[in-house]
């Protein structure tokens, strides 16, 4: 037990990164934050979570083309692939690998979960983190967001990338295109759709896209 007390409520995810649920957590449990309250939180919910991976494959499912556009993409010149993304990074790296995505993903220089950063601030932590990888400069010439939220556009825009908005979750197309997202896709299916979106947003001196 993390905290010495049962949380008698939680907070609702909404596509929110696990700090921010962790977070607003212990205030609707009227616990004051500690230090250590994060960290401690993100092991056990690593611990958790390892414990049930074996449930991916079987209860969930990868998004229909997703694999296929990953492996095309990754022929581009000078691309690197990674993920910004509100889970832990244990947990997203199970998640991909349960169902064989990760094969084309650099996770080492991804955003992730347990980093207490708005979506936009991510994203920029992860174009350094290449940057320092990789040696090129990562900026919005060279940077494509793909993600499925109005949120995920807003974080594209002020942090400085690209965006190809998928209109596979929540977030309809006409919602997706007012939010101001660049190229917005059905879904991921077809794969040299998605690799023409990311050459067209993009030049070929170094390409990432989380």
């Amino acid at each position: 037990m993390v905290t010495g007390r049962p949380l008698v409520k939680l907070a609702p995810a909404h596509g929110r990164p696990d700090s921010e649920i962790i977070f607003e957590t212990l205030a609707v449990n009227g616990i004051a934050v500690e230090d250590d309250h994060l960290p401690k939180f993100v092991d056990a919910l690593a611990v958790c979570f390892a414990r049930r991976r074996d449930r991916l494959a079987k209860d969930g499912r990868a998004l229909p083309g997703a694999k296929d556009a990953l492996k095309a993409v990754s022929r581009l010149d000078g691309v690197v692939q990674s993920v910004l993304t509100g889970t832990i990074k244990s947990n997203a790296a199970h998640k991909l690998k349960a169902f064989g995505l990760d094969k084309w993903i650099d996770a080492e220089v991804g955003g992730y979960g347990e980093e207490v950063y708005p979506k936009a601030t991510l994203l920029q932590v992860a174009q350094g983190r290449a940057k320092a990888k990789y040696g090129a400069a990562f900026a919005a010439a060279n940077t494509v967001l793909i993600g499925d939220s109005t949120r995920d556009v807003q974080a594209a825009k002020i942090g400085g990338a690209g965006m190809i908005a998928v209109a596979s979750g929540r977030s309809t197309t006409a919602e997706l295109q007012e939010a101001g997202a660049d190229i917005v896709l059905p879904d991921l299916s077809n794969s040299s759709e998605v690799v023409a979106a990311v050459a067209r947003l993009t030049t070929s001196a170094g390409r990432m896209t989380p």
